[in-house]
């Protein structure tokens, strides 16, 4: 992958320039989060952030309302991780999906904190920074 992994169009339309590893990296997060929401993956208390009642979002009709937004986000990615282009709402799902993943995956790892971060294995630090390098390019394009 080199120079812009994500580029706005004139009209309007982002141009995905991912390589098939890229590609594949999306299609995952995105079928994670499909699975997680069925509870057939780890990343399920991810999704589900602890009820704080003082909190107006934390209602329980709003936390319904944010699940089943997150996972028609990541349904979308699945239908359009191999296009060469995509809508400006196609693409705020592909936002909106690997920021997800992010937040999993740091869930799912234990990683808070610098020390932690230290200590995480090299497989877990790649993906990690691949995310991110995903997230920064798309958002910079958006």
């Amino acid at each position: 992958m080199s120079g812009r992994l994500f580029q706005r169009r004139r009209d309007g339309r982002v141009e995905v320039r991912l390589n098939e590893i890229g590609r594949a990296v999306v299609r995952d997060a995105a079928e994670r989060i499909v699975r997680a929401e069925r509870g057939e993956d780890g990343w399920s208390s991810s999704l589900r952030l602890p009820i704080v009642p003082e909190r107006d979002d934390d209602d329980p009709l709003r936390i319904l309302e944010r699940d089943a937004a997150v996972t028609t986000q990541a349904e979308l990615v699945r239908v359009t991780v191999d296009e060469a282009l995509l809508s400006a709402d196609e693409a705020w799902a592909w936002l909106v999906t690997l920021q997800v993943a992010l937040r999993a995956t740091a869930d799912e790892t234990g990683l808070v904190g610098d020390d932690e971060w230290g200590r995480a294995e090299a497989g877990v630090r790649e993906r990690v920074e691949g995310l991110q390098m995903l997230l920064w390019s798309l958002a910079d394009c958006l």
